[in-house]
């Protein structure tokens, strides 16, 4: 019984794997990188199952832009949670950019990483760089952050 665990635990070479994040305000998408045959899941659904469907072409644009002989060789799984609908979109894709980047800077050549990142970076910074911008929060003497209530003299 302890050779048979033993030999278990020599015969599991550690799969080569990455682990990245995207933001968007609140959502956030944890990817998981690894060496596949190319699926990519989202809470464990397919892509093209993810909504809303209007957003859905925006979620396949690395895949678009790369081209589907990038992700052969790996499979990606996203958790995202917080946020709403279209802030969770984008912190997905931009998830998947940056898992596939960290990858192939990891296990491929530097050359393969610096082409994919140059082509990501030219189409859409925030790709691969998180937005900084956050909701300002209300002050008093107004109905939101900046606007004030209106003042009469009479």
């Amino acid at each position: 019984h302890v050779l048979a665990v033993l030999y278990k635990m020599a015969t599991t070479q550690k799969q080569p794997s990455v682990q990245v994040f995207g933001r968007k305000k609140t959502a956030t998408a944890v990817a998981h990188c690894k060496q596949g045959n190319g699926l990519i899941k989202v809470n464990g659904f397919p892509l093209h199952l993810v909504e809303p469907v209007t957003l859905r072409y925006k979620l396949e644009e690395p895949l678009l832009l790369l081209g589907k002989e990038k992700f052969e060789g790996v499979d990606i799984r996203v958790r995202v949670k917080g946020g709403g609908h279209v802030a969770q979109i984008y912190a997905i894709r931009q998830a998947i950019s940056k898992a596939l980047v960290a990858y192939y800077q990891k296990y491929v050549d530097e050359a393969s990483k610096k082409e994919i990142r140059d082509i990501l970076v030219q189409y859409d910074r925030s790709l691969l760089v998180a937005d900084p911008r956050r909701c300002e929060p209300k002050k008093f003497g107004g109905p939101g952050a900046r606007a004030r209530y209106q003042k009469s003299y009479r």
